[in-house]
């Protein structure tokens, strides 16, 4: 799979990337005390748990786009929506979308006809190449760096809920995206015959 991140950019063939990550929703029970000159914003130590909700992130790295859908869930009907919005809203011109993304149990494209009627999911298949990471190197994601890097800059702190995360990620989302904020990947084919070399099939003489 990793040779399919050194095709070049064609937007009627992207290359997107696909995963999934939560975040904890928390509730502040007591009112945080404001910033001051030289204090920091400070918050009580007790909180109020709030839900776990879901995030979708779709990143294409040679663009140096990404969008990230926050829901309830994700389950298949939930996985196949995206791959819906992936199709029509965000590439609608495209003839054909490479899809990477790990070996997740929702992540088949027999889900599409959970959510849809055969008609509509056998269209939305015929838009989609399926490329799956390894059973144990999901972490070849690059969909997974975007994740983390959320994580650091967007999301690290107390949410308290849905819509707070969505305008927050949806904010993040943009402005990484205006900048065409891209990812070099620098790890080949090469690299991983070297480093992985326990995850590949020992041919016996």
């Amino acid at each position: 799979m990793l040779e399919v991140y050194k095709r070049p950019y064609d937007p009627q063939h992207p290359v997107v990337c696909f995963d999934e990550g939560s975040k904890q929703l928390v509730r502040d029970i007591q009112v945080p005390l404001p910033c001051s000159p030289g204090q920091p914003r400070r918050y009580d130590y007790e909180y109020e748990r709030n839900g776990v909700a879901n995030l979708f992130m779709l990143c294409e790295p040679l663009r140096g786009w990404r969008t990230v859908n926050v829901t309830d869930r994700k389950t298949r009907t939930d996985w196949a929506f995206q791959i819906r919005d992936l199709v029509d809203v965000h590439y609608p011109a495209a003839q054909r979308i490479t899809l990477v993304m790990d070996n997740y149990c929702t992540h088949t494209l027999c889900s599409l006809y959970e959510a849809f009627v055969p008609e509509e999911a056998r269209r939305l298949m015929e838009k989609i190449d399926p490329i799956y990471t390894p059973k144990h190197g999901s972490w070849l994601n690059v969909a997974e760096i975007e994740l983390s890097a959320l994580s650091r800059q967007c999301t690290e702190g107390r949410v308290p809920n849905l819509p707070t995360l969505r305008e927050l990620v949806s904010a993040w989302a943009e402005d990484r995206s205006n900048r065409a904020m891209k990812i070099d990947w620098q790890f080949t084919t090469a690299d991983a015959r070297i480093k992985l070399r326990r995850l590949y099939p020992k041919i016996i003489e």
